[in-house]
């Protein structure tokens, strides 16, 4: 059985917002690090958010600015809050645990089904 659970994807126009969350027993302030990673058809799964128990992050360049990943210890769970969505988002977006603060999904330990976001222009 999966440890987390992704929900909150959709379909939205340009330049709107989304917020994912995930939730599960593979995420609590235990967990030393939890980030968010998508993969478009066709393409490799990117890490774009990362955060520590300590509350630091780190974005990939293409969502610097406009996506914001946050940790709510108390209801295990981890979110993602996008902004300013562009087509280029387009995308599965998964949760997954990580052994260390990086965006490079060779490190990460347990993942999320998925939730599918869409941006049309």
């Amino acid at each position: 059985q999966r440890q987390l659970v992704e929900s909150g994807g959709g379909s939205v126009q340009a330049g709107g917002s989304l917020r994912l969350s995930c939730v599960g027993s593979g995420y609590n302030s235990q967990v030393p690090f939890i980030g968010w990673f998508r993969q478009a058809p066709g393409k490799e799964r990117e890490g774009i958010a990362v955060i520590g128990s300590d509350g630091g992050t780190i974005y990939a360049d293409s969502v610097q600015g406009r996506f914001t990943i946050s940790r709510d210890n108390d209801k295990h769970t981890l979110y993602l809050q996008m902004s300013n969505l562009r087509p280029e988002d387009t995308a599965m977006y998964y949760c997954a645990t990580l052994t260390t603060r990086t965006l490079n999904s060779k490190f990460a330990s347990t993942w999320g089904q998925g939730t599918q976001v869409t941006v049309s222009s």
